[in-house]
């Protein structure tokens, strides 16, 4: 009442709200076209939902609230689709304002489930992977790949120069590293060649320009492996020429003399190729990743904001082959990886590589 007076003293009409009408059509579609949509099928949005209703349950009782399930949709279809919020917002039947403060909610919530869905392998769980590995083409003591990938970015407001990536546009350094536990190896022994991994760590800090050996030199994981990681015993990562050779992470020989190490450098590439079909696997899941990334700059700028979406999205990666989502459009192949030039560091690992390849690759 009081607000209607103060309009009517300045002269001006008060506008309605207008609430409009909110598309929830889930019950009245097939598992594969939710899982078109979403990435996900019924059973699997419903898990999520459960996982994240402690964070998004609204605490009013008001009947314009939108439910946990609606939340999780509207964050599940900007994901797979990487459309710009308006008009995510006109399909579901929000404001704009409303569907980009939902998105950053449940990536908020999602990436709160980094250290449960995304975790460093336990010592019995290092032995599995070492085995799975070596079946693969036979290279030893192998616990994940490590790569990096570029995630393209709107123009950012300051320091532009910092997010030009080599190749010429704009976006955001991704380190990962993986295992092969997938959902393709556990269905069917055919797809073992054309492995995805699952996320076991996973850095998106880093503008475009930032090399991927500074990465791993900058990240608590280069810790973890100098103390953990003393050689092949422990466990190794594999990485192409980009890093330097370390007892803990090994790369291919530049120029192979022999052909052991011809050999070496063939198992080590079928192997390390894990990494980026895992990040093409991730990227088809996730168009937003391929695509430019449609948020507003200044929240892109936010180390904290990048790192709760890139971190939801390895989430749900690792949920995916968890509760055995197949991937759609099989064939396509999105991030190809390549040699990133020669790392000009201390390459204490020669030790390591050589004795790989004298032991295993000699013959």
């Amino acid at each position: 009442m009081a607000a209607n007076i103060l309009f009517d003293q300045l002269g001006r009409q008060r506008n309605d709200r207008v609430y409009r009408e909110r598309i929830d059509h889930l019950d009245q579609m097939r598992d594969e076209e939710v899982r078109k949509r979403y990435r996900f099928n019924k059973e699997s949005i419903g898990f999520i939902c459960n996982l994240l209703r402690d964070k998004l349950q609204q605490p009013t009782k008001r009947s314009q609230a939108l439910s946990v399930e609606l939340q999780v949709l509207i964050a599940l279809r900007f994901y797979a689709t990487g459309n710009f919020l308006q008009v995510l917002g006109d399909t579901v039947g929000i404001d704009k304002g409303t569907a980009s403060r939902v998105v950053r909610k449940v990536s908020l919530a999602l990436s709160e489930l980094l250290p449960v869905y995304v975790k460093w392998p336990s010592e019995d769980e290092k032995r599995e992977i070492k085995n799975d590995f070596y079946k693969m083409a036979g290279f030893p003591g192998v616990i994940g790949c490590i790569d990096g990938t570029h995630v393209r970015i709107q123009r950012p407001s300051e320091n532009e120069p910092a997010f030009i990536n080599r190749k010429g546009y704009l976006s955001i350094n991704v380190q990962a590293v993986c295992d092969n536990k997938s959902f393709c190896q556990i269905k069917s022994a055919c797809h073992s060649i054309a492995c995805h991994g699952r996320f076991t760590n996973l850095v998106a800090r880093w503008p475009g320009s930032t090399h991927d050996s500074h990465m791993l030199r900058t990240s608590n994981l280069r810790t973890v492996l100098e103390r953990d990681n003393n050689g092949l015993q422990n466990g190794i990562l594999l990485g192409d020429s980009g890093y330097a050779c370390k007892p803990y992470l090994v790369t291919p020989y530049l120029r192979p003399s022999d052909q052991s190490q011809e050999r070496y450098n063939g198992s080590h590439c079928r192997t390390r190729v894990t990494i980026e079909r895992t990040f093409g696997w991730w990227k088809r899941r996730f168009h937003c990743l391929h695509g430019e990334l449609r948020m507003h700059p200044e929240r892109l700028e936010n180390n904290d904001t990048l790192h709760c979406f890139k971190g939801a999205c390895a989430v749900l990666h690792n949920l995916a082959i968890l509760l055995r989502e197949p991937q759609l459009d099989q064939d396509q192949d999105v991030d190809i990886g390549e040699i990133n030039g020669q790392n000009n560091g201390q390459e204490d690992g020669n030790g390591v590589r050589n004795y790989i390849t004298r032991t295993f690759f000699s013959q």
